[in-house]
């Protein structure tokens, strides 16, 4: 099996953890801002015009990037809402029993969003292995949200920097939901250095995809991202 179809597979395994039966009971479409009368124009045009709608929060905003694919960019749409099936949030939806939640990598702690991105000791370690990659100094926030902004602006560089921070973001995240994956499915455990040369190779295969004029080498992308931006 190529290595694209077992990431695929596992995207669809994570998809079908949401899946709760239920006997005799029917699916039907839910309108969330008015479950309980449904769709209507009326309620539409007020939720359109009402005032007391929440601006979108900035780190939303950032989850869009032209160099990231749509699925990665739904995900993290997904994580900043605390949607993924992390085990806590499975234990909540009734899926898996509460003595399953705890962490893949074996901690000893519930498996959150928070801490499986921020604070678990053995994935949230990427984090400060980057940072050091890109020559950046910094701090993690300990709210997702904050993380990605923070990230994206941890320098005073110019739209270039940020967009370019922004994207390792993403794929950092998206690096460690698959990790994730496989070694809850396969039992297949990479150590953290490995998962920074992933994003390393992917982050410039992300960047030639959308440049045809992108052609630095792997060992000079790998030792100055920068400098091969042109960014100082």
């Amino acid at each position: 099996m190529w290595a694209w179809e077992e990431e695929e597979l596992e995207e669809c395994r994570t998809l079908l953890l949401y899946v709760s039966l239920h006997v005799n009971v029917s699916d039907r479409w839910v309108w969330m801002p008015d479950p309980f009368e449904g769709y209507s124009i009326r309620g539409s045009y007020h939720l359109l015009i009402t005032k007391d709608i929440p601006l979108a929060d900035p780190a939303t905003s950032l989850i869009w990037h032209n160099q990231v694919s749509l699925k990665v960019s739904i995900f993290a749409w997904r994580l900043l809402r605390d949607g993924l099936p992390t085990k806590s949030n499975l234990v909540h939806r009734g899926v898996i029993p509460s003595e399953a939640s705890t962490c893949v990598s074996d901690c000893g702690f519930v498996e959150t969003t928070h801490h499986l991105f921020l604070s678990c000791i053995t994935y949230s370690s990427l984090w400060p292995l980057v940072r050091h990659w890109l020559g950046i100094i910094g701090v993690d926030s300990n709210v997702i949200a904050d993380h990605f902004l923070q990230f994206v602006h941890l320098t005073s560089g110019g739209k270039a920097k940020r967009s370019f921070l922004q994207l390792i973001w993403l794929l950092c995240v998206w690096v460690l939901w698959n990790e994730r994956n496989y070694k809850l499915f396969n039992n297949v455990v990479t150590l953290i250095p490995r998962l920074l040369d992933k994003v390393k190779y992917m982050s410039l295969v992300w960047m030639k995809a959308k440049k045809a004029a992108f052609r630095f080498d792997t060992d000079r992308w790998c030792s100055s991202p920068f400098q091969c931006l042109g960014i100082t």
